[in-house]
């Protein structure tokens, strides 16, 4: 099983779309808590629409797995809220080709890195792309 992590910073829609189809994704999980974006495209909604369109399931958990949580993430991660949003993240991954979406690009700078973490905690290979 591999989960891949992807950010849209900097990107158009139709790079992503690119980006996913060329790594066989069919499920884009995206863990932004405001998935709203400057642009259109990238806004939940639409988003949504597009990926469909593009044959790519898109799975909201930014009410459990997203960032911007009230003290650290790191605390975060041992509530009851992110566990049942990772085990369906990981549920999904067995079934499915799997990215993580957010804003930041660079993992170092996003929340999905402690995601990515516990993922590799549990010896499942993840890429970023």
């Amino acid at each position: 099983m591999i989960v891949y992590t992807i950010g849209y910073w900097g990107r158009t829609i139709s790079e992503l779309i690119s980006i996913l189809r060329e790594n066989n994704i069919n499920v884009v999980v995206d863990v932004r808590r405001f998935p709203k974006s400057s642009n259109a495209d990238f806004n939940r909604e639409n988003l949504e629409k597009i990926l469909e369109r593009n044959g790519i399931k898109h799975v909201f958990l930014g009410e459990s797995l997203g960032g911007f949580v009230k003290g650290d993430y790191e605390r975060y991660m041992e509530s009851q809220r992110f566990k049942e949003g990772f085990n369906m993240l990981i549920e999904m991954a067995k079934r499915e080709v799997v990215a993580l979406m957010c804003v930041e690009r660079n993992i170092r700078y996003c929340h999905r890195r402690f995601i990515v973490q516990q993922l590799e905690n549990l010896g499942i290979e993840v890429k970023n792309l």
